[in-house]
């Protein structure tokens, strides 16, 4: 949906690749949405693999750009960036074209190249992009590594890009020393998120309908975006990301160190780190053909579940603790459809419980305030679930797109004004959501049911356990 509009100002476009659509968003700098625009993306999962076509990026970002813009008149495009599925790799040729399929963040085939590289001292996850850079570079024969955005941005631009270092983290690049690993890939330059990458050329113009010469700026992954478009940038706020899987990122003037890598931090313009992890539980463990506001209205009927759960989305955990082999885990037989989709409300709300208590763990401040945004931001039931939960109070913003984040970055880009001031204009937040004491301790005693069986099986480390049973108190 787009606003008609004829102002004479400014509007910046962020875009997001997200794995089912690419979505467009044209906003002021002081927050105000002018256009929006999106385009479904394909893709083909079977078992560990999960592919896109990288070519569909581009008729979808053709799409979603010219529907947020179609409608604005007498308004200038100050700057996009464009942000991407954290760990999305491909190949490409010298002239920046896709030699590959696109392997998606939560492709799984590379798990033994991983565990060859985490025995060589690298702490890599399954599904991180340096691994499966490594199995396409065997499926495919030689190419560049390049990135889901860096496609985009090369198109836009009119020649191939560096990448951004937000993107490069899961590809090994390490951010402390700026180096890539010592790795027989063809690599690409790495610069700073926010970094002018080039003009929007004349052909790209034609398709898109951004103006020739709109500045591109570098971008982060979507969900550092998301972060930002939460305003989560000062020092001690946390952002959790609740879309198909849930996504936990905060700000910390250094980085939160972990030497399982569970833990990985990003690093934002102006020296800020950006420490989280990408958990596999979420909304996508919830039936596809349910209606949510129903099921959620007859799920408050079970407070608690009479099921405890760990809804992984897919095989395999990355956060709060590393376990490959983990599975879904139901414990109890739920009474009907309405208890099970408590117990996954629940379950997710547990495990968000369960990471922030990691990172208390590790030492992380988490004194600031919590932002919850993604898809799953739409439930008001499940935001105060969650809020109780967790017993801390939570805001919801008024657009809590990654999209927005990276107009925000494209207004640093361009203007170098701090990303923190940007997005404390731009950011809106539409309700507070203070924990209710009663339904927290209702949670406590499931939640702790979980923490054990967790152990029991392997997956969550004694100490963790420990650890998260003396918050509980």
């Amino acid at each position: 949906m787009t606003e008609t509009t004829d102002r004479n100002e400014t509007a910046w476009l962020g875009i997001d690749l997200g794995t089912q659509s690419v979505r467009a968003l044209a906003v002021t700098a002081d927050g105000t949405v002018l256009g929006r625009g999106s385009a479904p993306l394909g893709g083909r999962r079977e078992g560990g693999r999960h592919e896109q076509d990288p070519g569909e990026w581009w008729q979808a970002v053709r799409t979603a750009s010219r529907s947020a813009l179609t409608t604005l008149t007498g308004v200038r495009i100050g700057g996009l960036a464009v942000c991407g599925t954290s760990g999305t790799v491909l190949l490409t040729d010298p002239e920046g074209r896709p030699t590959s399929p696109a392997l998606m963040y939560d492709d799984s085939r590379a798990a033994d190249r991983a565990a060859r590289l985490r025995e060589a001292g690298l702490a890599v996850q399954d599904t991180w992009a340096l691994p499966k850079a490594l199995w396409l570079v065997g499926a495919h024969g030689k190419g560049r590594v390049t990135h889901q955005p860096d496609v985009v941005t090369a198109l836009l631009v009119g020649r191939p890009v560096p990448t951004d270092s937000s993107h490069a983290l899961k590809t090994g690049y390490d951010l402390l020393r700026d180096t890539w690993p010592d790795i027989d890939l063809d690599l690409p330059e790495v610069v700073l998120p926010g970094t002018r990458l080039g003009e929007v050329c004349q052909a790209a113009a034609e398709a898109t309908g951004i103006p020739a010469g709109t500045p591109v700026i570098a971008g982060m992954t979507d969900g550092c975006a998301a972060q930002i478009a939460a305003g989560a940038l000062r020092h001690g706020s946390w952002n959790s990301v609740l879309g198909t899987t849930l996504v936990l990122k905060g700000a910390t003037a250094e980085p939160v160190l972990d030497p399982t890598g569970v833990v990985y931090n990003h690093r934002a313009p102006g020296g800020t780190w950006l420490p989280g992890g990408a958990s596999s539980v979420g909304a996508g463990a919830l039936p596809a053909d349910a209606d949510p506001v129903a099921m959620d209205e007859r799920a408050a009927a079970f407070e608690p579940s009479g099921t405890v759960t760990y809804p992984l989305v897919s095989r395999g955990e990355r956060f709060p603790f590393l376990a490959p082999d983990a599975t879904a885990l139901l414990l109890g037989t739920p009474a009907d459809d309405a208890d099970r989709w408590a117990g996954i409300l629940q379950g997710v709300g547990f495990a968000e419980r369960l990471c922030l208590d990691y990172l208390h763990h590790l030492g992380a401040p988490l004194d600031g305030p919590l932002t919850f945004t993604g898809g799953a931001a739409r439930s008001p039931y499940w935001n105060q679930l969650r809020a109780d939960i967790l017993a801390r109070p939570a805001r919801v913003p008024e657009q809590p797109e990654p999209a927005l984040g990276m107009a925000a970055l494209a207004v640093h880009g361009v203007t170098g004004v701090p990303l923190p001031d940007i997005a404390g204009r731009m950011v809106r937040i539409r309700t507070l959501l203070e924990p209710d004491p009663a339904r927290t301790a209702r949670f406590a005693d499931p939640y702790a049911r979980l923490i054990d069986e967790l152990t029991k099986r392997g997956w969550l480390p004694t100490q963790v356990a420990a650890h998260a049973h003396s918050r509980l108190h």
